[in-house]
């Protein structure tokens, strides 16, 4: 009935002396602490993690929750008490479910110290993320001014490439206009020594077939003058044999001295007008010898000019060559267009050794024309040493008797007076043929 009245709450006064009193206020005693420890215990009211979902919940609503929960275990404590017959089954109950409830709190607070470690990491975590979000805010804000300065930049570069570009197009305008300026200049200087180059051919061929002409014709003359020799040398000969004659037959010619003494005159006189012809051939071919020469140093002339010119065109190529690797670093879209001009330097880098080749030709006909003029020197001067000998074994045929010679031989003679007649017909020809050559 004490029981009863103690869960119950009835209006009767307690009987404060009686054990079973004791037991029951030591029992709500404990209750007390119990709900003091629970009060003081983290998880509960005052824990960092009720504070924590406070942050989430309202606080009224978690309050009359755990009123809710606490009225609900003490109307089942009670009706288990009242279940029990005996007070001693009733303070075992109440040990047993003290000790559950000590367990259970220590529990709580073991899961209370792991959530309180959770949140302060989460906290941390909480401050690096606000610190790391402020710092994205500060970049975002850097990047979006670095935006806007790439944009004002991009801008002012677009001006510039245009203006760039503009320029450029004008220079390579400019460029083109003068290298096609500076192509038909050179395609006309180009016929200009072409059609003087076909002159200077001509010019050329007709000297070699003059000196083909000139060179068969000092052949002829040397086997002429070979002719002339071997008969002087048989004159000489039989002028020996008849000196012997004369020498023995002195005595017997005496009287006839005077009249071949006349005929020997004479004949000083022929050979002396055979000198004076030779030397007017002479004078002839000096003449001829130096219209040669004066043509020469004409073609000479000619030639220092084309290598001037040719200077001057190599030198204009090397400039545009140079222009061309100016624009072929500024830019790579002309590359087609500057490789068909590569192309034509090519081509007059062809033709400009084909020039060489034919300089040197030239200067090859140079040389041999000197080597003409030498041998031309070296038969005059033979020609000379030649007349010196025929005019000797005249002075020599002074003494010889005329009367035996034409006594004894009459065919002496006309031995002799042939190549007389013959050396006049070759002074007479050859002037007129080397007329013929350098006319």
């Amino acid at each position: 009935m004490a029981t009863r009245r103690i869960v119950g709450g009835s209006d009767s006064p307690l009987d404060l002396d009686s054990p079973c009193q004791e037991e029951v206020a030591e029992f709500g005693l404990g209750l007390c602490c119990a709900e003091e420890q629970r009060g003081e215990t983290p998880g509960r009211e005052d824990s960092p993690s009720d504070l924590g979902e406070a942050e989430l919940d309202p606080e009224g609503d978690l309050k009359t929750a755990d009123e809710k929960a606490f009225g609900k275990e003490v109307v089942l404590l009670m009706k288990a008490l009242n279940s029990l017959a005996t007070p001693e089954e009733k303070l075992a109950a109440l040990c047993k479910k003290y000790a559950d409830l000590l367990e259970e709190s220590r529990c709580m607070q073991k899961r209370l110290k792991a959530l309180q470690k959770k949140q302060s990491q989460i906290v941390k975590e909480k401050i690096h993320l606000q610190g790391e979000h402020s710092k994205a805010i500060l970049a975002r804000s850097k990047l979006e001014s670095l935006c806007r300065e790439l944009q004002r930049h991009n801008k002012t570069l677009k001006e510039e490439n245009g203006q760039r570009s503009r320029e450029y197009e004008e220079q390579r305008k400019e460029a083109m206009l003068h290298f096609q300026m500076t192509l038909s200049d050179i395609e006309v200087q180009m016929e200009q020594h072409s059609s003087h180059n076909t002159k200077l051919r001509q010019e050329n061929m007709e000297l070699a077939e003059k000196l083909k002409k000139l060179i068969e014709q000092y052949e002829l003359r040397e086997e002429h003058i070979d002719k002339v020799f071997k008969h002087k040398e048989l004159q000489q000969q039989l002028m020996d044999a008849k000196l012997q004659r004369i020498t023995e037959m002195m005595r017997e010619v005496e009287e006839k001295q005077q009249r071949e003494r006349d005929f020997l005159l004479n004949d000083a006189t022929e050979s002396r007008r055979k000198c004076e012809l030779m030397k007017e051939q002479e004078t002839q071919l000096k003449q001829q010898l130096s219209l040669y020469m004066d043509k020469f140093e004409e073609f000479q002339s000619t030639l220092a000019k084309s290598n001037e010119v040719f200077t001057t065109f190599r030198q204009e190529m090397e400039k545009m060559t140079k222009k061309i690797k100016k624009l072929e670093k500024e830019t790579t879209q002309w590359r087609t267009k500057w490789e068909s001009n590569n192309q034509a330097l090519l081509q007059m880098a062809e033709e400009k050794t084909l020039r060489d080749g034919h300089f040197k030709a030239m200067q090859g006909k140079l040389e041999l024309l000197e080597r003409l003029c030498r041998a031309l020197q070296k038969e005059r001067n033979d020609l000379n040493n030649q007349l010196s000998l025929l005019q000797e074994p005249g002075d020599k045929g002074t003494a010889a008797p005329p009367e035996a010679q034409s006594q004894e031989e009459p065919g002496d003679k006309g031995t002799a007076a042939p190549p007389e007649a013959q050396s006049q017909e070759e002074s007479s020809e050859t002037p007129s043929s080397s007329g013929n050559l350098f006319s």
